[in-house]
């Protein structure tokens, strides 16, 4: 019996659509990450992105448990001296909802090139608009 390592030429990609009105942002983000690396797929390899594209609509309707909406910060550096900025959950999702998601996201991906490619799979939109209709994305429930 041998084991079955798929080729690139046996990838068969799809698009899905994920509304994430109402959506809970650590639960939408471990399951979009689940889907980027391939996990859901039964052909799935570590060393392959076997994962399919992902297009997330109302990235703004994100909702978080608890009190972390007051206290949760996320923090970066500028690259000078003393450039130690913080930034708080409420004024991210003010100004960019798109990256509290992607931010998301991308902490549970791996932490190498193929993370990153896998990374670019995905697609978020602050309205329920997107542009990829010509990829006839199948929407799904998460």
């Amino acid at each position: 019996m041998k084991s079955f390592l798929p080729k690139k030429k046996d990838i068969q990609r799809k698009w899905l659509l994920v509304d994430a009105d109402g959506a809970v942002l650590g639960r939408l983000a471990s399951k979009i990450a689940m889907i980027l690396m391939g996990k859901t797929k039964p052909i799935y390899t570590p060393h392959l992105d076997t994962g399919d594209y992902v297009v997330v609509v109302n990235a703004d309707k994100i909702r978080v448990t608890g009190n972390k909406k007051d206290y949760k910060e996320y923090q970066y550096y500028t690259s000078y001296p003393g450039g130690h900025k913080y930034v708080s959950f409420q004024a991210l999702m003010a100004k960019k909802p798109e990256k509290v998601l992607e931010l998301a996201v991308n902490r549970m991906m791996p932490k190498n090139t193929i993370g990153k490619n896998m990374l670019k799979k995905l697609k978020i939109y602050r309205g329920d608009k997107h542009e990829q209709v010509a990829q006839q994305p199948e929407k799904i429930e998460l």
